[in-house]
C-alpha cells in the first residue's frame, strides 16, 4: 500500500535539486497534500497508540474463547478507537491545495481558501512546546487572514518539527510558495 505522506520530502530533493529549486513539486495540484512529513514524535506516539491497541485486540481474541463476548466486544471497540486516535494523530498538520490551506488538528479542521488570505509569513512568538500548556519562544507560521485574524499552521516546538530546524525552515518555505502561487494580488 502507498503511503503518499512519507515520500514528501523526497518530491522536494529530486537529485541536482534542493527544495528552493522546485516550491511546488506535485502535477496535482487539486489534491489536498502536507508538503512535509511527520515528525518522529508524532509517528512515534501513533505507533504507540497501535501496539496499545493490537495488545486489547489480543486480550479481545482470549476474551472470546473463554465465553465472555460482552467483554470482547468491549476491548474491539476500546481498539477500534485507539486505531482511529492513531489514524487522526498522523493527519494532523497543515495541508495545502490550489483551494486553499487546511490546519488539521485532532478535533478540528480549519480551511481558509486562498482569497480570504493575506499573508503567509513565520513569525518569533511564544509557541506551545508539543502541544503542551508550556510555552517556548519560539517560530511559527501563520496565515494572516482578510479579517485581521491570524491562523498558526506550523511551529517549530510541535511534534513535527521538534528538534527538526531545517525541517521547520523548509516546511514553511514551502508553503509560503503555496501561498505565494496561489493568493491573489491585492489591487490597488
Amino acid at each position: 500500500m502507498p503511503l503518499p505522506f512519507l515520500t514528501a520530502d523526497r518530491a522536494f530533493e529530486a537529485p541536482g535539486e534542493t527544495s528552493h529549486d522546485v516550491a511546488l513539486p506535485f502535477d496535482d495540484h487539486d489534491q489536498w497534500r502536507r508538503p512535509y512529513r511527520p515528525g518522529p514524535w508524532r509517528v512515534g506516539a501513533a505507533a504507540l497508540l497501535l501496539l496499545l491497541a493490537s495488545f486489547i485486540l489480543l486480550a479481545a481474541v482470549i476474551i472470546i474463547f473463554t465465553g465472555a463476548v460482552p467483554e470482547a466486544c468491549l476491548c474491539l471497540g476500546l481498539a477500534v478507537v485507539l486505531i482511529v486516535c492513531a489514524l487522526r494523530l498522523l493527519r494532523v498538520g497543515a495541508w495545502v491545495s490550489r483551494h486553499g490551506l487546511r490546519r488539521v488538528r485532532f478535533l478540528v479542521t480549519t480551511t481558509v481558501p486562498w482569497d480570504r488570505a493575506t499573508a503567509v509569513r513565520t513569525v518569533q512568538q511564544p509557541v506551545r512546546w508539543l502541544g503542551l500548556p508550556r510555552t517556548v519562544q519560539g517560530q511559527a507560521l501563520v496565515l494572516v487572514q482578510r479579517d485581521g485574524e491570524q491562523l498558526q499552521l506550523l511551529t517549530d516546538h510541535n511534534a513535527d518539527f521538534l528538534f527538526r530546524v531545517e525541517a521547520f525552515d523548509r516546511a514553511a518555505d514551502t508553503v509560503e510558495a503555496w501561498g505565494d502561487e496561489y493568493r491573489p494580488v491585492p489591487s490597488l
